[in-house]
């Protein structure tokens, strides 16, 4: 089978790329100057060209809360230009298979946790990342109605949880909440600072997985795409708070300074939780604790940005 991988140069397409068990397929990974998500023409001559049986579309404008606050139109336009370049092209080419990846920040804000995957559009989404939703749900729902008008077209969306790993980013401006804590914590422990502040009051929860957990979950998927759910969670079905994610991070970095909280900044979501029963009885659960998550991924930081593994 030959598997086009959509922003094979971030981290989920990384992972993903470099899994083992997708190591028996033809795995077209093309940089962005190979293929403009952006030029629908690209994308239609990228496609007409290689003509893959399979797209996992892991491509997207990605950021942190502060990102989505300063750049919603990027958010927004971006991720829903990819999204549909690539999802009409293939449709217009007949290539029958994708997987598309959404995101929880797809559920309504005030919707009861953990998230269920038919309240999508249910109700208002968080302000703080409302473009980034936006875009993520008309992919999602294009993917839907063409599925929808030809079942021939397997056009399936996963919904994971927040993720972390390898290949993530450290940047405290553009990361995510964990990478960007390792690299605070990390900082403040090489520095004897005795103070880390916490955005709020750290009480709000949030799930993240291990990214290659969910490579771990395509390669259990593409074999079993046809009975797969039109929507389906991917996470791990518990959660944790901001203060434990923290402490955590600590323990294993080795800081035994203190935690202070500035309440004047925002905290998003309170909680954001998926419900992960239709993952179960699809065969499959997460198997990795958030202490070895965070073990990898402080050597993967270590390695990689402090040469010091």
């Amino acid at each position: 089978m030959k598997i086009l991988i959509t922003g094979a140069s971030g981290m989920v397409g990384k992972n993903l790329s470099n899994h083992k068990e997708m190591q028996s397929y033809h795995l077209l990974t093309p940089s962005s100057r190979e293929l403009d998500l952006l030029d629908g023409q690209s994308v239609k001559k990228y496609l007409e060209k290689n003509v893959p049986d399979l797209i996992i579309h892991c491509a997207g404008r990605v950021g942190g809360i502060q990102a989505n606050i300063k750049h919603p139109v990027d958010f927004l336009i971006q991720n829903l230009d990819m999204g549909k370049n690539l999802v009409l092209s293939a449709r217009d080419l007949k290539i029958k298979k994708i997987i598309n990846l959404g995101s929880s920040c797809m559920y309504p804000r005030d919707a009861i946790n953990p998230l269920k995957e038919d309240t999508i559009l249910k109700g208002e989404l968080e302000p703080t990342n409302e473009g980034y939703a936006i875009a993520k749900v008309s992919v999602a729902k294009l993917c839907e109605y063409i599925n929808r008008e030809d079942e021939t077209f397997v056009y399936k969306t996963l919904i994971p949880c927040n993720l972390y790993g390898y290949h993530d980013k450290f940047d405290p401006k553009h990361s995510h909440m964990i990478p960007a804590v390792i690299r605070k914590i990390h900082e403040a422990k090489e520095s004897d600072s005795n103070e880390i502040d916490i955005w709020g009051d750290g009480e709000a929860r949030r799930e993240f997985m291990f990214a290659e957990e969910l490579s771990d979950f395509i390669a259990y998927a593409i074999p079993r795409l046809e009975e797969m759910p039109s929507y389906l969670n991917v996470g791990l079905g518990y959660d944790f708070s901001i203060n434990e994610y923290y402490q955590a991070i600590a323990k294993v970095v080795g800081y035994k300074g203190k935690f202070v909280h500035d309440l004047s900044k925002p905290v998003g979501m309170k909680q954001k939780l998926v419900d992960v029963s239709k993952l179960n009885n699809f065969g499959w659960k997460s198997k990795l604790s958030l202490e070895d998550g965070i073990n990898k991924t402080y050597n993967y930081f270590l390695e990689k940005y402090c040469g010091t593994k």
